[in-house]
């Protein structure tokens, strides 16, 4: 009977205040809500840790299903790991299921410039451009490079280009590929 008793107090023990919360890390609050991984992805992508802001967008995707912002955000993460062809189709994706956000026509435009198909990008920035009112220095930066890499053909060796990734409005990014 002793021992029926003293194994209740140490189940009693562990619930509500005993050692079950102590097994949670310090300042961490268990009843919170979760911070959105939409979230977290888009502060990823502002420092550069694109692999772990791609598995913070999946994660997104499992509970809100592949909207057109998360098949931008994570074909920009694989463009920002130089994973051209997957960056391609999901920007693409993106494109179809919503063809009047230029952030995703400038994405795709920016791959299509890293795999030298400079007519195509060109195409791409005129159509971000257009869609963006020619609001963005960005995108018309992108444009301008377009045009002079198909207007001198005779240096067409891809090279590596550096990105700057940045913030648009609603937490959304853009990249921008730099001179």
């Amino acid at each position: 009977m002793l021992q029926a008793t003293m194994v209740f107090a140490m189940v009693a023990s562990c619930t509500e205040t005993g050692l079950s919360n102590s097994l949670d890390p310090p300042g961490v609050d268990p009843k919170a809500d979760a911070v959105d991984p939409v979230t977290v992805g888009n502060r990823l992508m502002a420092s550069g840790e694109y692999e772990l802001a791609l598995t913070s967008f999946s994660r997104a995707a499992l509970d809100q299903g592949m909207t057109t912002e998360l098949l931008t955000s994570m074909g920009t993460a694989n463009l920002g790991l130089r994973r051209l062809g997957q960056a391609e189709e999901l920007l693409r994706r993106a494109i179809e299921d919503e063809p009047d956000w230029p952030i995703a026509w400038n994405n795709l435009g920016v791959v299509l410039m890293e795999k030298a198909e400079y007519p195509e990008a060109e195409q791409m920035f005129r159509r971000a451009f257009a869609l963006d009112n020619g609001e963005s220095d960005a995108i018309l930066d992108n444009l301008r490079l377009a045009l002079a890499k198909m207007e001198n053909p005779v240096n067409t060796t891809p090279e590596k280009q550096e990105y700057k990734l940045e913030q648009q409005g609603d937490g959304q990014f853009m990249l921008r590929k730099l001179p």
